[in-house]
């Protein structure tokens, strides 16, 4: 039997082993758009005490595993491009991904990946690949 959406954002958050040891989770999946989240503590900061860019791509990373993982079938990414408008600041950061169009194999998203002020800190623009194989309880 195939999994519901709630139970594809638990499996991601369980087992999405690199988001999860850096605080990452995803708070809000439907088919084809998520919404991550993540608390910019010590740990994911820089030098000069900002959100380190690589967490910043992690996080956008995640929300385009929700949104292409909630059609029920694996996806991973193909390719990402990323574009930092400004730096991360704040306590939180939040990255929304939405599905442009989504083919028999390979999906377009966007994310864009906010602070805690709304304000857009990075947009990204990510192919994925379809796997055949169906996420099943």
């Amino acid at each position: 039997m195939d999994m519901t959406l709630d139970e594809i954002k638990d499996f991601l958050n369980e087992f999405d082993r690199f988001s999860k040891c850096n605080g990452m989770k995803l708070v809000v999946l439907r088919e084809g758009y998520a919404e991550a989240e993540m608390e910019l503590t010590c740990n994911a900061l820089n030098g000069l005490d900002i959100a380190q860019g690589g967490a910043v791509f992690t996080l956008a990373d995640l929300a385009l595993a929700g949104a292409a993982n909630s059609h029920g079938v694996h996806a991973v990414a193909m390719n990402s491009n990323i574009a930092y408008v400004r730096p991360g600041l704040g306590k939180t950061l939040r990255a929304i991904a939405r599905e442009v169009n989504r083919g028999k194999r390979t999906g377009l998203y966007d994310i864009e990946v906010f602070n805690d002020q709304n304000k857009l800190v990075a947009k990204m623009t990510s192919t994925a690949f379809y796997h055949e194989t169906r996420f099943t309880r």
